[in-house]
């Protein structure tokens, strides 16, 4: 489970980062990327959304379940200072773990992000 403190909870903030932040595109995911507001930056912060057009909502959940796990296992790598949103795309669901992960650790380097 990902740690509170790296969760983005509130939907102002999730709203500022799809529309304000950077986008990053991969053919089984999306993420986007906006700087923290002033005093927030000890730590990154993510947020996980996955639409209807993925599945139904036990899809949904498992491949946000999949998605948080794999940044909780690189928390360590990721820089801090930044919201995060990643959107789950419908070729998600044939997606392994391994690729899912080396998906997401590629939209992190591309981002600059990743130690």
């Amino acid at each position: 489970m990902l740690p509170s403190p790296y969760r983005l909870r509130h939907s102002d903030d999730i709203v500022r980062v799809r529309q304000g932040g950077k986008r990053w595109p991969h053919p089984l995911l999306v993420l986007f990327i906006d700087a923290q507001p002033q005093g927030l930056s000890s730590v990154s912060r993510f947020a996980f959304a996955a639409g209807r057009h993925v599945g139904k909502a036990t899809v949904r959940n498992r491949a946000k379940r999949r998605l948080r796990e794999i940044v909780h296992q690189h928390l360590g790598k990721i820089e801090p200072g930044h919201d995060c949103l990643f959107v789950a795309r419908q070729p998600i669901l044939l997606a392994d773990y391994v690729e899912l992960e080396h998906a997401m650790l590629q939209l992190l380097t591309r981002a600059g992000i990743l130690r």
